[in-house]
Order: structure tokens, then sequence, then C-alpha cells
């Protein structure tokens, strides 16, 4: 039988066509002569690629016609262990005469594990050359591609290729050893229609959480699929995947409904998560705290909220009339009910922790006490920095979110005073919109800090874009008006041509490289933040009096026929306030 894209074709050459799984070639062939010659004549009449499936005894396993972009890979490869190769080398023709590997087919062959995959390019019915790839080296948690030819069809090296085979056979037995050595580790396939650099990010985030990076597929769409998020060819072809690599999870790189979660789960026949669900169980993961785990807890029963479908297809019927009424129903409110009123439980439970934490916060106010926020992407590393600067010992690690819970130290600074500088939560793309809300109590250290340290990666090729995301939950969280100072960490690790910006700090946290400066930067900053100031508030203006009990520093305070005299010590943004709202005989700067 001949698969693929056969349409328009007579019976006849298809018949013809399958004769090739009649002949029988030499073990030791890599590309016979004329196999080679069939494909490359089926290819020019046609005016379509031509593949061919070879095993390593030298038979035909099956014939497609049709790219390896619009034809699905055949459930014939599979192999018996996933730690090994396939057992089959793809042989395929390139109409136009080109016979260099596409991206396509390298994909292709990292995620199937073909012996090899060889392109025979093809112009007016005659090989102009033949150019195959084998697996390489594990490197980034990816094979990879070991690239040999072009070569004229009459010079193909049959043996040295043959033995090729074996060697990336032990290559990829090496690596399967290697991840062999990880027991209890989930594998899994990511899958994103974004970009590299996302799916890049996705199994950073997939290490932290403890899976095995199996394999990662980039799938160019304009915008996901409604049904399937890949479409369900695509689904299809991977649940092949997932059967052959031994999968147990499928990650994908957005944020599913659950119709196309249960679509998925489906179709691939292994159990899928979407990028929510991976940062909610790092998150759980990493909570310390009795405040941290109960924001966790609180954007988890948000996100599953309404994607609760109950157990099966009876729970999930919430329609009228016969056949949807009965105990599943029942069953499912009851479920719906029971999280709802856990909500309301943490949200009440959470107000009560923010608002000691409100205590504390007003406390280090009325103390003159200098507060400096870290914050920036994940794992840019602000932990290391504030382990340097202050001399803790808070956990840094080279992991996304290694540090969840906040932190607050205090700082000895050049002129002998002390401020105190908080770790936030590190950011990063695509943040769950449920757990900006749940850990909106803790984030609100960024927003009531004296000065925000922006620290970023220096070495990171993906700076511009990390920085924007800085800037938008920043905002989200009514932050994006406070005083910054930009400081580039890693420097040690960056290039020459590493990113610069105006005036930002380059630092090494790891080495303390800059530190001195910084620490200068930030002195410099707070100077120009606190304003030690005169007030005469009159009595009419009581809400003024309170505000600066609540935000500023009493120094003095005595009241006259004409309303209170307060000596006091604001920030830049509380003084700008109340020099709005007061006459400029009744704001004197000392």
């Amino acid at each position: 039988m001949i698969y693929g894209n056969i349409e328009g074709i007579r019976k006849s050459v298809l018949i013809e066509m399958e004769q090739l799984y009649e002949l029988e070639f030499e073990p030791d062939e890599f590309l016979p002569e004329v196999l080679m010659d069939k494909l490359a004549q089926y290819s020019e009449l046609f005016n379509r690629e031509v593949m061919v499936y070879l095993s390593r005894y030298g038979e035909v396993i099956e014939i497609t016609v049709g790219s390896l972009e619009s034809v699905p890979l055949s459930a014939k490869r599979m192999r018996r262990n996933p730690n090994r190769l396939s057992g089959i080398r793809c042989i395929h023709t390139h109409p136009g005469g080109n016979p260099e590997l596409s991206t396509v087919d390298e994909q292709a062959l990292r995620m199937m594990k073909f012996d090899a995959m060889c392109a025979i390019g093809v112009k007016e019915g005659k090989p102009t050359g033949v150019c195959t790839g084998f697996l390489g080296d594990m490197v980034h948690k990816q094979f990879e591609i070991v690239r040999l030819g072009p070569v004229k069809p009459n010079r193909i090296p049959q043996m040295l290729w043959m033995e090729e085979i074996e060697q990336a056979e032990q290559r990829v037995q090496a690596a399967g050893q290697m991840q062999d050595n990880e027991p209890g580790k989930e594998r899994a396939l990511l899958v994103t229609v974004d970009s590299e650099e996302s799916v890049e990010e996705l199994a950073g985030l997939a290490d932290t959480a403890g899976a095995m990076v199996i394999e990662r597929v980039l799938q160019k769409r304009m915008k996901p699929d409604g049904a399937t998020y890949i479409g369900s060819g695509k689904a299809e072809e991977l649940a092949l995947v997932c059967q052959a690599q031994e999968i147990d999870v499928v990650i994908v790189d957005d944020e599913l409904t659950g119709a196309q979660v249960r679509n998925l789960e489906e179709i691939l026949g292994v159990r899928v998560i979407d990028r929510t669900t991976l940062i909610l169980d790092i998150f759980a993961q990493r909570a310390q705290s009795k405040e941290g785990k109960l924001q966790v807890e609180l954007a988890q029963m948000r996100y599953r909220l309404p994607r609760l479908i109950g157990l099966g297809t009876v729970l999930s019927r919430l329609g009228g009339g016969i056949g949807t009424r009965g105990p599943g129903e029942t069953q499912l409110e009851a479920d719906r009910r029971r999280i709802r009123r856990r909500i309301v439980e943490l949200e009440r439970d959470l107000k009560e922790v923010s608002r000691q934490r409100n205590v504390r916060r007003s406390r280090r106010q009325k103390g003159e006490q200098t507060v400096v926020a870290l914050v920036g992407y994940t794992n840019t590393g602000k932990s290391t920095l504030l382990n340097t600067l202050s001399g803790s010992e808070v956990l840094a690690e080279d992991k996304l979110f290694a540090t969840l819970d906040p932190v607050t130290r205090r700082v000895q600074m050049p002129d002998n005073s002390q401020i105190l500088l908080v770790d936030t939560v590190g950011f990063i793309r695509k943040l769950p919109h449920d757990l900006v809300e749940a850990f909106k109590s803790t984030l609100e250290e960024a927003m009531y800090a004296d000065l925000l340290l922006i620290v970023s990666d220096a070495s990171s090729a993906q700076y511009h874009e990390q920085r924007k995301v800085v800037g938008e939950v920043l905002a989200e969280l009514g932050a994006s008006d406070k005083p910054v100072l930009e400081v580039l960490n890693k420097t040690d690790r960056a290039s020459a041509e590493a990113v610069q910006v105006p005036g930002a700090i380059r630092i090494s946290a790891a080495t303390g490289a800059g530190l001195d400066e910084l620490k200068r930067a930030i002195l410099k900053k707070v100077d120009n933040l606190r304003h030690k100031v005169r007030l005469l508030i009159p009595y009419s203006k009581g809400g003024l009096l309170s505000m600066v009990h609540d935000q500023g520093q009493i120094l003095s305070q005595e009241y006259d026929e004409q309303g209170t005299r307060i000596e006091c010590v604001l920030d830049a943004a509380l003084y700008q306030r109340l020099a709005k709202q007061l006459a400029p005989d009744q704001i004197e700067l000392i």
C-alpha cells in the first residue's frame, strides 16, 4: 500500500510502486542505487516528495508520497526501546534539486530517532546529490545533528554511513543512560506555537518542576486551534511520538481551556497540562511560608473552578432535558460549591496575613527604615545579590522561581547607615493572572518600597523581552511610577556585545564585581527620594495629617491656632502630593 498524498496518481503507477516492497537490498548498503533512481523517477513524475522507510535488514517498510510537513509520520517506525534508534532510516526526495536537509527533516530525525535522515535532490528525473543526517551528542537536552554531504549520487560512502549509524546508536544509548540516572522524573514532551525562545523557557520550567524533557515540538501556526491547540493532524502525529518515546506528560506553552485539555488527552493518550498548571505546580513545591502556601492554593482553586468538568462526560453534563439530569449534575455542582467555599476561606485568611504585613510595614516606616525591593525576571540573580549584599544564605539556585516567599535582610551601606533589602518573587512571560491576583499581598512589598532595583540578566539574549515583561507586571501592580535603579547582573557571563542600558549599574552578584558602585548608587537615589520638611497642616485638612502619620516619619509635632506643626521625613511621592494641597508657606524643606 502507498501512503500519503496519492490524489491524482494513476492506479497502475501505484501498483508499480508497490513492487518496491518486494525488493531486498544488502544490509550493509546504506542507499541502494536502484532504489535512489526509482525514487527520483517517481518524484519527478508526481512533482512531490517520495519517502521510503528502509530497515537495517534492507527491507522496504513503507512508501509514502508527500512532504514530512504534510504527511503524518507512520506508526511503523515504533521502537522497542526509547533509548535506542528506531532501526529505520528515512530516505526521501527533494524536488527542485536541493539535497540539503531542511529544519523539518532535522526535527523529524530528533523526534523519531531514525537511524538516519537521507535527502535526495531530484531534477529532471535524476538524482543531483545526497545529504544525510545522524543524531549526534546531547547538548542542552537536545541531540545535535551530524550532517554528511551533499555527495554525488555515484559517490555515496555506503559502509562509512552504515558505520555512522552504529556511532549514533552509541550516542543515543549514552544519553538514555544519563536520563535513566534521574529516577522518578516524568518524561515530558513540550509543545508550543510561539518560538524557539519560548519553548526553551518552557523547558526550564519543566526542569524546575522535576520533569525530564524528552522532546520539544514547535508547531508554526497563525493562531492556536480552538479544539486541540495544535490541530487534530499534528495531535495524531504526536500521539505516535508519545507512544514511541514513552511520554508521561505533554506540556503546552499556553493556557488551555478545559475542552482543549480533554480533546488532547483523548488523542494523545497521556496527561496534558498547560503552562499555567506547570507554574502553579512549581509554586506549590517552592512555597514554604504559611502565606505562600495560602496564595498558591488560592491561585490553584481560581484556575480549576472554570475548568471543573467532573469525572468523565457523565459528571460534566449541565444541560436540561432528557438524558442530562441525574446524580452527575449534583456531584459537579457540589464540587464547584466546595471550591467556591474554599476560595472564600483562603481570601479571608490572606486578608489577615496582609493586615499583619501592613502593621510590620508601618513600623518600618515609623522607624525611618529605607526599604529597597529587588524585582525582575525570574532567574536573573536577585537572591544571589541579596545574599552577597547582606551576608545571608537565602536559597539561590540556577532555576526558574528558585525563590518564592519574600525575604527581607538588613544591608550595611558605605555611610554606616542601613537599608532593608527585600527579595520578591520573579516575573515571567505569560504570568497567570490568577497568580498575580493571589500574590498581590506579597508583591505589595514592591509597591510600598522606597526604591526598586530592577535586576536583569546582562548575558541573556532575551533581555529586551524580559525587561518588557517586568514593566508590564509592575504596571499591573500599580508600581510603575516608583523610583527605580536599573541593575545589569551576570556581567561575568556577558559577551563584549552585551546589553548596554544608559544609567544602569553593571554588576556580578556571583563574583562581587560592581557592588560598591551599586551601593553608592542606592545611597544617591535614596538621598534624592527623602526630604526633611516642616509642615503646617490646617485643622480643616485632617486627612493630610493622617496621611503623614501613616506614610511619613514624624520627628516632632505641636499644635497652635493655625493648625498642626510637624517636622518629618517624607519620600518624594508623598512630598509632591502634599505640596499640591498645601500653600507655599505651609510646607518648607529643612
